[in-house]
């Protein structure tokens, strides 16, 4: 088995292949056209976000047997003609789920308190108390939408808030546990007081959360998108910003991640022109810490199904 690795990966990944004696070719700066004139030499490849392993690209690989993503998802890999070539997938999808938890619940705390506006309103000599009251977390209802790796230890780390906890997956069943109540989606509209996604974006979920999906909700709420960007319709959460219906939006993740593409979007302007909007480019979980586990843990998994 010999890898072709076409994105940046921290260096344990090459010292767990060197290890366990199987071959590679660590090209990090690589482009498409580059690897689509290798990848034929190649039985796994491996890659983060730089292009898509699309159909194409699939095909040129004529040797392919296995494809890592060292990441949370694999939306830039087709899952479903990989699958009709045999190809093995993986993912690194629990090694940065402890860095999505702490970024997501920061996001969250800084929404409920005001934290950007009034740092803004310090520097620029401003004392205003009252108007940045904020809103305490323990006692309220939060809502985790996907009951995974990511899903899991974001439950985990609010155990600590003492704040109720409920979890909603259209996959899985029985999985009520220590730190979240699996509930309906029928409870999650009546019930939710913060709003928490940690679903995959598929054909399914794309665009999944538009104005009706929020019309149902009974509370006003505190949305925190730090999934994928495809899975939320910005206008929507924006409408319902104005309505009040959504109290705070946080986005680690957007439609669109690329400036100027980013800037053209019709929403954007208005997006960040509110003060209970808190942005951040896509880097929940992107920490020293998870840049190490999320290619130990592909690693690790790869070498498992090479040695079997």
């Amino acid at each position: 088995m010999n890898i072709l690795i076409v994105d940046d990966l921290h260096e344990v990944f090459l010292e767990k292949l060197d290890q366990a004696k199987i071959p590679y070719n660590y090209q990090p700066d690589i482009t498409r056209e580059k690897a689509e004139q290798l990848i034929p030499e190649y039985e796994g490849l491996v890659i983060r976000s730089k292009f898509q392993v699309d159909a194409d690209f699939i095909d040129l690989g004529s040797r392919l047997k296995l494809i890592g993503r060292a990441g949370a998802g694999m939306d830039n890999i087709d899952e479903a003609y990989a699958g009709s070539k045999s190809i093995a997938l993986f993912s690194a999808n629990d090694g940065n789920k402890d860095a999505v938890g702490e970024h997501m619940i920061g996001m969250l705390l800084s929404l409920m308190n005001n934290f950007r506006r009034g740092d803004q309103e310090v520097r620029s000599e401003k004392w205003l108390r009252e108007e940045n009251r904020g809103y305490e977390l323990k006692g309220r209802t939060v809502a985790i939408i996907g009951y995974g790796h990511n899903g899991q230890a974001m439950a985990k780390k609010l155990s600590g808030f003492e704040v109720n906890v409920i979890a909603y997956d259209k996959y899985k069943t029985g999985f009520s546990d220590q730190y979240a109540r699996e509930v309906s989606m029928e409870e999650v509209v009546k019930l939710a007081d913060v709003l928490s996604f940690h679903i995959p974006l598929t054909r399914e979920t794309k665009g999944m959360v538009d104005e009706e999906y929020l019309f149902h909700f009974r509370k006003p709420i505190f949305f925190l998108m730090g999934a994928r960007g495809g899975i939320a319709q910005i206008p929507a959460v924006l409408k319902y910003l104005d309505q009040g219906k959504i109290l705070g939006a946080a986005f680690d993740v957007l439609p669109i991640e690329k400036f100027p593409s980013l800037a053209e979007q019709a929403w954007y302007k208005d997006l960040i022109s509110r003060d209970n909007v808190l942005l951040s480019p896509h880097v929940a979980g992107w920490t020293f810490e998870s840049y190490y586990k999320l290619s130990s843990v592909l690693a690790e998994k790869m070498i498992a199904y090479i040695k079997k």
